[in-house]
């Protein structure tokens, strides 16, 4: 499983169908996907996350703005422990819950993000089964509407960090199968895999705060769910990860493990042009290449903040919009890792469109 430092522990797949009965939890290269019911949590699975990311505008310019003023996530994750979930003790942490959010100020060049993590229950943490309604004190991200129109709010309020926003994510486009129909290979042996679909060109509406400021805002965004209970190739030791959505109304998915000599141990995506249907990615059609780096002063990584990503629909040059979005998640997850808004570029350097470029196993070696 990529793209969360917690979430690492990561055939022919049937059409996903909108029916509410017998999804179950298992993870199967031959289970398919059905919704409304594949939109909540998976318990019986070992991890699980919900992943936003967006950019974001004030509400009189989002459409005429050259480039998006802010970027915002929030993600949710589920992990099972060893404890029994039949266990008699309401205290037994079966299920934990974490959450990490971040707003990415261009205009200041100042990224802020939190970090929360709960047990489950006693009314604090939660991720139901059923649909996608997750909380963390009061950190949500709840989904309603039909399965083929799904519609979430997503709420988060940090007053160490001194942000929050209130957004509503509006579904423009079907339902994003990744890999073979919803089977998402993870690496070189074929166990290392997960459930994933994405919900790209999500229209963003809403307030965001900012030192006690508020202000509309409008934007475009990005939803992943995934969950697995395979590991992470023990040769890998991080990944670099981009989902964008462009402005045509494309949406473009890369990704690699990386070793420890930074050769690639596993690639993929997928690309969907609008109104078109998707092409996966298979090994060995993906590859990038790093540009210009930053180094932090924090934890003193060396970060490629500039990519040339090679895959089968194109050639494209990823650029970080803020060189220094990284995250200090040790109080969560357990990882620091780059995470960030970025723009992406067509082979004659044109802006084409805008996403989020995750980077982890630069500040260590992943070990889960």
């Amino acid at each position: 499983m990529l793209r969360r430092p917690l979430l690492t522990w990561l055939g022919t797949l049937p059409l996903a169908s909108f029916d509410a009965k017998g999804a179950g939890d298992a993870v199967s290269s031959t289970r398919a996907l059905v919704f409304p019911r594949d939109f909540g949590a998976h318990p019986a699975t070992r991890t699980e996350w919900w992943y936003a990311t967006g950019w974001l505008n004030g509400a009189s310019t989002a459409d005429a703005a050259p480039k998006p003023a802010y970027g915002f996530q929030v993600t949710f994750f589920r992990s099972r422990t060893e404890v029994d979930a039949a266990h008699p003790s309401r205290f037994a942490a079966s299920q934990l819950v974490f959450a990490l959010a971040a707003v990415t100020d261009l205009a200041r060049g100042r990224l802020r993000h939190d970090q929360r993590i709960a047990r489950s229950g006693f009314g604090i943490a939660a991720a139901a089964d059923a649909d996608t309604a997750l909380a963390l004190r009061d950190w949500q991200l709840v989904r309603s509407g039909a399965a083929e129109a799904s519609r979430y709010r997503a709420q988060v309020h940090s007053d160490s960090a001194g942000f929050g926003f209130d957004c509503q994510l509006a579904s423009t486009q079907p339902l994003l199968l990744q890999g073979v129909q919803g089977w998402s290979r993870k690496g070189p042996q074929p166990e290392q895999a997960s459930h994933y679909y994405s919900q790209p060109q999500l229209d963003v509406s809403g307030t965001l705060t900012l030192d006690g400021a508020a202000q509309a805002v409008r934007g475009r965004a990005w939803l992943d769910h995934e969950w697995s209970d395979s590991l992470l190739d023990p040769q890998a030791v991080g990944w670099d990860w981009i989902g964008m959505n462009l402005a045509d109304g494309s949406a473009l998915t890369a990704f690699r493990l990386r070793r420890a000599d930074g050769s690639a141990l596993y690639a993929g995506g997928s690309f969907r042009p609008a109104n078109g249907t998707a092409r996966n990615f298979a090994d060995g059609e993906v590859s990038f290449t790093p540009g210009r780096r930053w180094a932090s002063p924090a934890s003193r990584a060396n970060y490629p903040v500039q990519w040339i990503v090679q895959t089968p629909a194109g050639r494209y040059t990823v650029q970080a919009l803020l060189d220094d979005q990284e995250l200090d998640s040790r109080a969560s997850t357990g990882s620091i890792y780059w995470e960030g808004l970025a723009e992406l570029r067509d082979e004659t350097g044109r802006s084409i469109g805008h996403g989020y470029l995750e980077m982890t196993g630069y500040a260590g070696s992943l070990r889960l």
